[in-house]
Order: structure tokens, then C-alpha cells, then sequence
């Protein structure tokens, strides 16, 4: 593998990119980039798709809130290929695959070049399959009218714009991660979450029953039309206590830290701590792990459009029984109250299937967490290099990164395993009980966290803008 990376070299090193800023970028640019991909995103995710016809289907209908884009749109695979490429990265990563050093430049050039190989192939391999699949149909009227009654060569342009859509989505998540603040991936799903959250308080139109299925509107509908509010309400009720505490066990985790006390050298006096969270590899890992699950159901969709239902049948994007139907994961309170609805399964395969999502994302979650920090540069060997070159050393210990590393063993592999369990048990509970829009349990809490952790990178901009000299510790230059 290392000898085929060499031979790429040149190709990884030339791979397009949006240009780095040569130095500090002030945080009122920042914002301003930030603001224009965030508009520009709506934007292209309110422009259909040309030549698609109005009964597609989105097989990506479940994983919306975690892939961001807008179903039919040009953004329609989201950021389901730069997300997927982040999985197999960092799977080759971590098993000594790609013997890539990303603390050096030569390194992380060549595994920046080789992500965007990854991505490219991926954003073609969720493409293809909707169209072969039969999941987004060629109209037959823009056939007759453009090409010649010719479903293929429409078939062919929907896949173009499909592609070219999840091309300009990752550029797009380049230019917020380079010039704006946090990154794009987080950006869109707090963009695609917030607007069902808006949508499930505030959407008038009925669609199971009588009553309009947003919250307020349907509150208003039932007590002004004497419905049934057991019946028609308990569920968004429940929907709605499930939402507020997820926002305050989420808060209250990101705020729960381990504090490393740090004292610098030069500067007598100077105290300062490093905060190790309880979430500390973020909310990111677990996207890895339900757009894994996404995949494998993607997988499964195709094969049983294609006649092939060794893995299972499919209603739609629902699967009905086999190994697909175990592996799918639980995403609302209807996929798995058996005594509220028949579900057509015995009550043991619907604990099955609930016992292996949890496992999945229990362990998905520890792994992906491990892995995460590893690649981002935020295991012990990173951190313990970064915090000696800010100057800054643990009081009552040599100042020598093996040192401070062995310190940082102590704390940072176990928080990040702790942190990727309790995260994956937080989000099947979530789903478990619903909660307001259709985002799902895990959408809204990943929104949730990469709010305030912009929150947070908001403030420590500001601080570097008022203290330039701290630029260093929080690894600027």
C-alpha cells in the first residue's frame, strides 16, 4: 500500500482544493463565509433536479437529518459521500492500512488527495443506484420533449446534476472548514435539522389523520374541534418531552469535563487548563455510524429492486423481513411498540432488532470515537505536542512531550470510549421516543451538540482576536 501512495503522489498532490488563508483570518470574515455557503446551501437545495419525475423516491428518506440535502434537489446525496470516504479512511487508518503520518505536510497532502479520490468514487456510488435501482424515474414528458422520447439519456442527465451537486457540496464544506468557523458537514445538518424542527412546530397539512402534524397547529385543531387528545396527542407530547431533554442532557454533557491544570513557562504566573469532555470526540463519530447503518440498507434496496432478496424484501425504503430487516435501525416509536400497531413481527424479532441497533451504535460508537480522534489530532501524542509548542506544561512535571503524552494516556482513551457509549445509548434512546420534526433522535442531537460546540469555537475566536498571542495554544498561527 505505502509503495502504490508513492506512485500517486503526483496525482494526490494536484487534487482541486480551495486555498488555504496564508494567515489569520479575523472572525467578522469568518462569519461572512460562513453565512454565504450557509445561504448558497439553501439556495441549491431549492433547486429540483431537471428531467426527475414527481413519483421518485428517496432512499435516503430516514437518514435526511444526518445527510443533509433535500430530497430531488441537486443536493439530493447530501453529505452522505464525504461522510462515507471519512468512514473508509479512517477504517484503512486505523488498521495500519495507509501508512500516512498526517502530522507531517507531505502526509496530510497526500491523505487530503486521497479523501477526495474516495469522495468522488462515492458520490458515484450513491448516485448510480437510484437511478439503476428505479428509485429516481426519468420523466417521460421532458423525454418526449428534449430527447426524443429517449428515458436514458434523461436518466443520464439526472445522474450529471445529481453528481455535480455532491462535487459543489463538498467544496462548499471545504471553503467553512478553511475560511469559515466549524465545518461544513456540521453546518448542513443544523441547516436540514433546524428546518424540520421549524417544520414539525409550525407544517398545517394532515397527513395520517384529520389534524395538521405540527405541533401547535394540531394542538389548536383538536381542542377547537373537540378531538380526541389522548388519541390524536400523546404522541407529540411525548415527541416534545423527548426534545427538550435531549437539548438539556446534551448541554449538560458538553459542559461535564475533566480540567488538566497547565502553567507557562515563560510567562510566571500564567495559569491556564485543558478541558477533556465527557463527549469528547464530539457527536461526528456517530454519523460514521449511522451512515454505515445507511449504506447497508442502500445495499439491501438495490438488491431487492433488482429481484435479488437474499438479504430481504423491501417495501419502498422499509425493510420487511431477512438480515436487512434486523440490520435497520429504529427510528421512531412505530418501528418498534408492537402492542400500538401490528408491525407484521413477533414481539422477539422487534427486540432483536432494537438489541442489535443498540449494540451497533453502542460499539459503532466506541470504535468511531477512537478512530475520530486519532485522525483529527486530538489523541494524547497531538495534543501533548500542541500544548508544548503553545509553551505551556503541567505544574510538577518535566517539560517533555513523552511525558506530558503518558499523562494524557491516563485521561483521553477512556473519556472518548465512555463518550462514544453514552452518546450511541443517547440516540437510539432519542429515536426510541421520538421527538419534534422528522429528524430523528440522533439529527436532533447531533444539532444540538454542533451548536454549542460553535457556540464555544465562537467564543475562543474571540478571544484570539483579543489575545493573538493565544493563537498558539488553541493550535492557530
Amino acid at each position: 500500500m505505502g509503495e502504490l501512495l508513492d506512485r500517486m503522489e503526483p496525482l494526490l498532490a494536484r487534487m482541486p482544493a480551495v486555498r488555504a488563508p496564508e494567515g489569520h483570518v479575523h472572525f467578522k470574515n469568518k462569519l461572512i463565509w460562513t453565512l454565504a455557503i450557509l445561504l448558497l446551501y439553501f439556495v441549491l437545495t431549492n433547486i429540483p433536479v431537471f428531467g426527475l419525475a414527481p413519483d421518485s423516491m428517496d432512499i435516503f428518506q430516514f437518514y435526511r437529518a444526518l445527510l443533509a440535502g433535500e430530497s430531488g434537489s441537486i443536493l439530493h446525496v447530501g453529505i452522505g459521500p464525504i461522510v462515507t470516504a471519512s468512514i473508509v479512511l479512517q477504517l484503512l487508518k486505523g488498521a495500519d492500512l495507509i501508512p500516512l503520518d498526517t502530522s507531517d505536510a507531505r502526509g496530510q497532502v497526500m491523505y487530503m488527495g486521497l479523501q477526495k479520490i474516495l469522495i468522488l468514487v462515492m458520490i458515484v456510488l450513491q448516485a448510480a443506484p437510484n437511478l439503476v435501482g428505479g428509485f429516481l424515474q426519468p420523466d417521460p414528458a421532458i423525454a418526449a420533449a428534449f430527447f426524443g422520447d429517449s428515458l436514458s439519456a434523461v436518466s443520464f442527465l439526472i445522474f450529471i446534476q445529481i453528481c455535480l451537486g455532491g462535487v459543489l457540496i463538498f467544496f462548499m464544506d471545504e471553503v467553512v472548514t478553511k475560511w469559515g468557523i466549524g465545518s461544513g458537514v456540521g453546518l448542513f445538518i443544523v441547516a436540514g435539522v433546524s428546518q424540520g424542527i421549524i417544520n414539525g412546530f409550525f407544517n398545517w397539512t394532515p397527513v395520517t389523520d384529520p389534524y395538521p402534524v405540527g405541533f401547535f397547529p394540531r394542538l389548536f385543531a383538536i381542542i377547537f374541534e373537540g378531538g380526541n387528545f389522548l388519541q390524536y396527542f400523546t404522541p407529540d407530547i411525548i415527541a416534545l418531552i423527548t426534545t427538550v431533554i435531549i437539548f438539556l442532557v446534551i448541554v449538560y454533557v458538553e459542559s461535564t469535563r475533566i480540567e488538566i491544570p497547565l502553567a507557562h513557562a515563560n510567562v510566571r504566573g500564567s495559569r491556564a487548563k485543558f478541558p477533556v469532555k465527557l463527549i469528547y470526540a464530539s457527536v461526528l463519530p456517530m454519523i460514521l455510524v449511522r451512515v454505515l447503518q445507511a449504506n447497508v440498507q442502500i445495499f439491501g434496496m438495490f438488491l431487492s429492486s433488482m429481484g435479488i432478496t437474499i438479504f430481504g424484501r423491501f417495501d419502498g425504503t422499509q425493510p420487511l423481513d431477512g438480515i436487512m430487516y434486523f440490520l435497520a435501525p429504529i427510528n421512531n416509536p412505530q418501528d418498534w411498540m408492537w402492542w400500538m400497531s401490528d408491525l407484521g413481527h413477533a414481539p422477539w424479532e422487534v427486540l432483536l432488532r432494537l438489541g442489535i441497533d443498540v449494540t451497533i451504535m453502542v460499539v459503532g460508537g466506541a470504535i468511531f470515537a477512537l478512530f475520530w480522534v486519532k485522525t483529527a489530532g486530538l489523541d494524547s501524542k497531538h495534543v501533548a505536542r500542541q500544548i508544548q509548542n503553545s509553551g505551556m506544561h503541567i505544574p510538577g512535571y518535566r517539560r517533555n512531550p513523552q511525558v506530558l503524552e503518558r499523562y494524557l494516556d491516563r485521561y483521553i482513551p477512556r473519556v472518548t470510549v465512555i463518550g462514544g457509549v453514552f452518546v450511541g445509548l443517547l440516540s437510539v434512546a432519542a429515536n426510541l421516543f421520538g421527538v419534534i420534526g422528522a429528524v430523528g433522535g440522533t439529527g436532533l442531537l447531533l444539532a444540538v451538540s454542533i451548536v454549542y460546540r460553535m457556540y464555544e469555537q465562537i467564543a475562543s475566536e474571540q478571544i484570539m482576536e483579543m489575545y493573538p498571542f493565544m493563537r498558539p495554544f488553541f493550535g492557530k498561527e
